[in-house]
């Protein structure tokens, strides 16, 4: 089996690739706990600057592997294990980061480009959170990272309808910092990476730093009720059920338990 993340670093630039283009680059077990450890690896390595995220093949990062929260749902297991944390790995990074989105990032793969500093995106990329149809609630620290980002009124849209936002959409509500031709995107991102990269590391390092004590105070939001309402909505009948009726392409019927 190929590997399931790849990491390369040159002229100060990690680029950090999922691999499953098969599978729409979905999140699983495996991918999480790479994505974990090459992120470890990169901040302990002098020779990086700045790390690009992408994804092979068309799709950015389809969200959590369905087959794999099915399993999960039915061992009555947490479907969602780890997820978050790595999230908030990725966006403790030491170095800034740019998420590459070249196609779909729906649900998990949309907040993985949340969680990155800065995101460039094609003009085909689409965006998307469909938890409520799949009888799902959204985790509250990454809905956190939608309001911080997008305000409650877009936050609002996005969770409660499921549907897609096109690139040009996500622009305009600033989910992306820039939108181009897909055949100019990896031209871009790069340029911007190097841009990054040409500046002094302790600045680079330093800023990141301000920023993210900037908007520590999110941390200390008591939000045990919350997780309780995810952990609830996780094990219900309509979560299962949702996760089915995507996977078998129908429409679901929730029950409301």
């Amino acid at each position: 089996m190929a590997d399931e993340v790849l990491t390369s670093v040159e002229g100060g630039v990690a680029t950090v690739r999922l691999n499953r283009p098969a599978k729409r680059n979905a999140l699983n077990t495996a991918v999480l706990a790479s994505l974990r450890a090459q992120f470890d690896l990169l901040d302990d390595d002098p020779a990086v600057r700045v790390v690009v995220v992408r994804g092979e093949g068309k799709a950015f990062c389809s969200g959590m592997d369905l087959n794999e929260m099915k399993q999960r749902q039915q061992a009555e297991a947490d479907p969602e294990s780890g997820v978050t944390a790595v999230l908030r790995r990725i966006e403790g990074s030491r170095h800034p980061t740019i998420a590459m989105v070249q196609g779909d990032a729906f649900a998990g793969g949309c907040e993985l480009a949340l969680h990155c500093d800065l995101r460039i995106v094609a003009e085909v990329a689409r965006f998307c959170m469909p938890l409520a149809r799949i009888g799902l609630v959204v985790p509250f620290v990454l809905g956190q990272k939608l309001v911080e980002i997008i305000g409650p009124a877009h936050t609002r849209e996005l969770l409660f309808t499921g549907q897609v936002v096109e690139a040009r959409r996500a622009l305009e509500i600033g989910m992306v910092h820039q939108v181009v031709g897909l055949s100019d995107l990896e031209r871009v991102t790069y340029d911007t990476a190097h841009t990054i990269a040409e500046n002094a590391p302790l600045s680079l390092t330093g800023m990141k730093a301000v920023i993210q004590r900037a908007v520590s105070l999110r941390e200390g939001i008591e939000h045990d009720d919350l997780d309780a309402l995810v952990g609830r909505a996780r094990r219900s009948a309509d979560a299962r059920e949702g996760v089915r009726a995507m996977l078998e392409k129908r429409r679901p019927q929730f029950q409301g338990d």
